[in-house]
């Protein structure tokens, strides 16, 4: 008996450790900024939104440069008077069954949290945006773009057919949003936040070290 609550106590005792890690990480490693490419044109204008949690890629539906119509469909959840497409990749479960943190199952939490449950990309489709404390603008090159239009079709799943799959469910949070089967797994450090905060620092703009909350992403736009 007194060998078991010796290895309990060091089995604690890492886990206390590495949670302490995690901590510090989540809240040091924001704070190391990488700046934005130098010398780049200013092409193309996207957005970065938060719900003050979850963090999306803002892109023009239809540019000179590509064509989102092509891969995320207007068909049933918007129409041409839509400008521009969020893209927010996380966590299958938690967009799927948890509308709110009060519906948050202890089995979602931990398969995401251990990274066992698979992902979709959450697409809504806005008319305008407007640069606010929740939604910042910044401008790239046409080769940047191109980078992140490669980064955000790789995160996307495709079919055989060379189609994305959209995921069958009647879940939506408002009128033009839909989701999309996705690669990868969620977990405690590859998070809707750092998927973002990637998607940036793959396209040479501002952005962190590593995040994995919003506010990592957005105190480099203030």
């Amino acid at each position: 008996m007194k060998r078991f609550f010796k290895v309990l106590k060091k089995i604690s005792l890492t886990v206390i450790g590495l949670l302490v890690l995690y901590s510090i990480a989540v809240f040091v490693l924001p704070l190391i900024t990488i700046d934005k490419e130098e010398n780049s044109a200013n092409d193309i204008e996207v957005f970065i939104i938060t719900n003050g949690v979850h963090t999306d890629l803002v892109v023009p539906v239809i540019s000179e440069y590509y064509d989102w119509v092509k891969d995320i469909e207007y068909a049933g959840v918007a129409d041409s008077t839509y400008s521009y497409l969020a893209m927010g990749w996380g966590d299958k479960g938690f967009y799927l069954e948890t509308p709110t943190w009060a519906e948050l199952k202890t089995s979602v939490a931990v398969k995401a949290a251990l990274g066992l449950s698979t992902t979709a990309m959450h697409c809504t489709f806005y008319k305008t945006m407007t640069v606010s404390e929740t939604c910042k603008s910044m401008w790239m090159s046409k080769e940047q773009y191109e980078r992140l239009i490669n980064y955000i079709k790789g995160s996307l799943v495709m079919s055989i057919n060379n189609k994305f799959l959209r995921v069958d469910t009647k879940v939506r949070y408002g009128n033009s949003d839909v989701f999309y089967e996705a690669n990868g797994s969620y977990g405690l450090f590859k998070t809707c936040n750092s998927w973002a905060n990637k998607g940036l620092k793959e396209s040479g703009q501002k952005c962190c070290c590593w995040t994995a909350l919003d506010w990592g992403i957005f105190s480099k736009y203030e």
